[in-house]
């Protein structure tokens, strides 16, 4: 008898031991995905392949999505910074409405902004160090090789349109030949300390739409993605 009660006791510390290591486990995943969840901002780790033809917008929000989602936060709406510009009748989009209204924060949990005003304010945090990948990695800037600090946005620095006319967003990325996107400098670096030089979405024009005209002004076709939701 005194066996068989050794073995009993044995047999319920375990299942307690073992229920306790679940337990321990499951909670340990729903901080992870908690974490995760609360992403609402990151610079992509990769571009759309073809230049600043991303497939429109549609085709850029859906890049968002899928590196988002790879990060975890896949259950949020996400939106790439991008506007278009008016064309045959179709009126202009601007950026600062696609992204929702903050706070958005990093995969290392800090804040970006708390709103599309202070986004768009000197208040902004957006630097090389916290304008990071969905996955966490610091993206290049102007003192790296190669230099990646060209993201493209096809805005103005309030974060609208530009009119007509002059292409700024590679025929509303849909162009990897001819054509121009203005991009921003999520490093805030420039050859010149002047305001278009530190701005990280309207800093200059690229030379072309491919990815090696990209390249060439030190950008790899990245965007920055927000949760709009």
């Amino acid at each position: 008898h005194t066996n068989n009660n050794k073995k009993d006791l044995r047999m319920k510390v375990g299942k307690l031991i073992t229920a306790a290591s679940v337990a321990l486990l499951a909670g340990c995943i729903n901080a992870a995905d908690t974490s995760q969840s609360s992403l609402g901002f990151f610079v992509t780790s990769v571009g759309s392949g073809k230049g600043a033809d991303l497939g429109g917008l549609a085709g850029a929000d859906a890049l968002c999505q899928k590196l988002g989602a790879s990060a975890g936060a896949g259950a949020r709406v996400w939106r790439a910074y991008l506007s278009t510009q008016p064309s045959a009748g179709v009126p202009p989009v601007n950026a600062r409405d696609r992204i929702g209204r903050g706070p958005w924060v990093n995969a290392k949990g800090v804040t970006i902004a708390q709103s599309v005003a202070d986004l768009h304010g000197d208040t902004s945090k957006l630097t090389k160090e916290t304008a990071l990948t969905e996955q966490g990695a610091v993206v290049n800037g102007r003192v790296d090789k190669p230099n990646m600090h060209d993201i493209l946005t096809g805005s103005q620095p309030d974060g609208t349109a530009f009119p007509g006319g002059e292409d700024r967003t590679c025929s509303n990325w849909t162009s990897s030949t001819t054509g121009s996107a203005i991009v921003g400098h999520h490093d805030r670096m420039g050859l010149t300390d002047t305001a278009p030089a530190r701005s990280w979405n309207s800093s200059h024009p690229t030379k072309a739409c491919s990815q090696e005209a990209l390249i060439s002004t030190g950008g790899n076709g990245y965007l920055y993605c927000f949760a709009a939701r």
